[in-house]
C-alpha cells in the first residue's frame, strides 16, 4: 500500500529533523561574570561550553537585562598589541569544549545598568545557532589581572 508508506516516511523524516534542530545539547560549565568597579561600563563572562553530541554547533549571541547590549568578542593581535574585536558566534565543534576566559573569546555586557558586586549573580540567556536558547546563571567575581601579562 504505496499510500500508507509515504505519509510514515514523512512523518518519520519529519520528526527526525526537528530532534536534530532542538537537540543541540551544550552544557555549560564553571560560568562566571568579571566584577567591575563602580562607573565601568562593560563587563565580560565567562565559561566553558561542552557540545555533547555528534553535530557542530554555535553561540551566536546573549542577553541579560544588566546590560544594554551583549555581543561575543575575541582577542586578536594587531601590531603586537591585544584588541578585542566582536564576532558572529562562537563555533563548538561536535564532542568538543570550548572554553571561553580572559585574553580570549568572551561574552561582552555593554552599557552595564547596575555595579557588578562579587557574590552577585547574573542572569544570561545564550542563543545558539539551531535557535534554541539557555538560560544561565552566572556568579560576579572578582578576577585579579597579573602584572607580568599586562607589559606584553
Amino acid at each position: 500500500m504505496p499510500g500508507y508508506a509515504s505519509p510514515l516516511l514523512a512523518a518519520t523524516l519529519f520528526t527526525a529533523l526537528s530532534c536534530s534542530a532542538l537537540g543541540a545539547e551544550v552544557s555549560i560549565g564553571d560560568p562566571y561574570v568579571r566584577a567591575v568597579p563602580p562607573g565601568q561600563p562593560n563587563s565580560a563572562v565567562f565559561m566553558s561550553l561542552e557540545n555533547q553530541t555528534g553535530t557542530s554547533q554555535a553561540l551566536v549571541g546573549a542577553e541579560s537585562a544588566v546590560s544594554e547590549s551583549v555581543e561575543l568578542h575575541t582577542h586578536v593581535e594587531e601590531g603586537g598589541m591585544m584588541r578585542m574585536r566582536r564576532i558572529e558566534k562562537v563555533a563548538i565543534p561536535a564532542g568538543e569544549t570550548v572554553t571561553l576566559k580572559p585574553g580570549g573569546l568572551h561574552v561582552m555586557l555593554l552599557g552595564l545598568k547596575q555595579p557588578l558586586e562579587p557574590g552577585e549573580t547574573v542572569d544570561l540567556t545564550l542563543i545558539f545557532e539551531d535557535g534554541s536558547r539557555m538560560p544561565v546563571q552566572a556568579p560576579v567575581r572578582r578576577i585579579e589581572v597579573q602584572m607580568q601579562q599586562m607589559n606584553h
